[in-house]
This record gives C-alpha cells, structure tokens and sequence, in this order.
C-alpha cells in the first residue's frame, strides 16, 4: 500500500497534461481578445467608409 501510495505522488503525467491545457485555454483567450479587437476596429472603419459613400449620394 505505501508502494502504491509513494508512485502516485511520484507521478507527475497528470501534471504535464494540465499544464498543457492551461497553456491551451491562455493561448485561447488572447486569440479571442485580438480577434474581437480587431473586429471593432473593421466595424468602425466600415462605418466610416459606409458613411462616407452615403454622403457622396
């Protein structure tokens, strides 16, 4: 039993895969950030263009 208890300590796996989804779900969040950044970024130039061609009528 204390075996079997003192690998289960030792055993880091689990630890490598939980890292690797934290760095996943960071790399996530920025992704999300700069893509909803630059989609306000589009909005508002598309507005001015559309703005613009509408004052031109």
């Amino acid at each position: 039993m204390k075996n079997l208890v003192s690998r289960f300590f030792k055993d880091e796996s689990g630890a490598t895969a939980i890292e690797y989804g934290l760095i996943a779900a960071l790399i996530a969040v920025v992704i999300i950030g700069a893509v909803t950044a630059l989609g306000n970024g589009l909005t508002g130039t598309f507005n001015e263009v559309a703005a613009e061609l509408g004052a031109g009528e």
